[in-house]
């Protein structure tokens, strides 16, 4: 209500100037009988906290002329930021209906009306007004950003790309990043037709835009898969993990596949156990343990695995030393149990207890006040903490 306040006032005090300006070009007793009583109700509506009411009278106070139309677009975007859309749409069209509008103001006015169309998911509507603003070469800025969004909705990934290289000229962040996606959307797209050389070849072209992305290397390290080069894969996903190291988990499976089709499944061992730090990723962890598991033997990779436990507790670790434990017919339930109770004290002390319910801080102490975004009484305690590493 407080934002929406400040929002309004400007609106009022605008109709205000209005009123004033009318009132010095005509009769001042109509001016007062018509005008100020309906400007002094809406602002008693605004400061009673009845802000439809309010809005309703500031607009039939207004009417569409040269110095009003700055507060109906006001209005306007006040509307759809409400989730009014039929009434910014309403508003917007009027504003545009009108003949003596100027060229800068339909333009604005354009621009209003396709953001209240996206709003209410009339894309094409939306993209017919962005278009006409290219054509007019004004907010053209705007226009393709929007544009941008449209077709990402629409899956138009053709257009993306050359709205997106347009774009690029107009600001000053590269969206190297952003084409990558959209050429690797495309190469999708042709993997989904059978058409693999065509989406190689836009994988090629992926990786040429953006050198950081690691999407086109795992496309890529697929595409070898499904031909059996598991040389060329593991390459390629090695590529990729180097790039980013956070990608690692997400080519585990496929690396387990490629190593275990070559039959050395040791070499992988060897090439995990250097993302095991002082923050041990779980899926790594899990990866090393199957490996043992298959090279050695359940009683090894049980030991791996609880000695990974013991410094850094998860549950999906925890998950999977009960499944060895059970396996195994030479050990004493109680002494699984104890085990297991160690590590879960460990990993429920480290876990934390609070969160504020208005930005999502997380504590493991009650904080009256969130340090985070100053609310008071706002941080409570959880009820099932999220696992930290999922």
């Amino acid at each position: 209500m407080l934002e929406l306040l400040w929002i309004l006032l400007p609106v009022a005090a605008a109709s205000g100037w209005w009123a004033a300006r009318r009132s010095m070009a005509g009769s001042r007793e109509d001016t007062e009988c018509l005008t100020t009583p309906a400007y002094f109700r809406g602002l008693n509506y605004l400061l009673n906290e009845e802000p439809d009411k309010a809005i309703d009278v500031f607009v039939q106070l207004l009417e569409v002329d040269s110095e009003t139309v700055e507060t109906h677009l006001a209005l306007g975007s006040l509307f759809r930021r409400r989730g009014e859309v039929e009434r910014a749409i309403r508003i917007h069209q009027n504003l545009i209906a009108r003949p003596a509008l100027g060229q800068d103001q339909r333009a604005q006015a354009l621009l209003e009306l396709g953001m209240d169309y996206m709003r209410a998911g009339l894309y094409d509507r939306a993209e017919n007004l962005f278009l006409e603003l290219k054509e007019m070469k004004l907010h053209v800025r705007k226009a393709l950003q929007n544009l941008l969004i449209v077709y990402q909705q629409e899956k138009d990934w053709q257009s993306c790309l050359e709205t997106a290289e347009e774009l690029e000229s107009l600001v000053n962040d590269p969206l190297s990043l952003e084409r990558s996606h959209f050429y690797c959307e495309l190469a999708e797209e042709a993997l989904r037709k059978g058409q693999k050389d065509d989406a190689g070849k836009l994988l090629k072209k992926a990786g040429s835009v953006d050198a950081h992305s690691v999407r086109p290397l795992h496309m890529q390290a697929r595409l070898a898969m499904e031909q059996e080069d598991c040389e060329a894969a593991i390459r390629l996903l090695h590529q990729a993990v180097d790039k980013d190291q956070v990608f690692l988990p997400e080519v585990l499976s496929h690396l387990m596949e490629c190593y275990r089709n070559l039959s050395n499944l040791p070499a992988l061992k060897t090439y995990l156990e250097k993302f095991l730090g002082n923050r041990m990723d779980v899926a790594v962890a899990l990866a090393i343990t199957e490996i043992i598991t298959e090279t050695e033997d359940e009683v090894a990779a049980r030991a791996f695995l609880s000695k990974q436990m013991h410094l850094h507790p998860t549950l999906k670790g925890l998950l999977r030393l009960i499944e060895l434990n059970a396996s195994l017919p030479d050990i004493h339930a109680e002494q699984m149990l104890m085990s297991m109770k160690t590590h879960v004290e460990q990993l429920l002390a480290e876990r934390p207890a609070y969160q504020c319910s208005k930005c999502g801080f997380v504590a493991n102490t009650l904080h009256w006040q969130c340090p985070s975004c100053r609310s008071w009484g706002s941080i409570c305690r959880k009820s099932e903490p999220e696992e930290k590493q999922s």
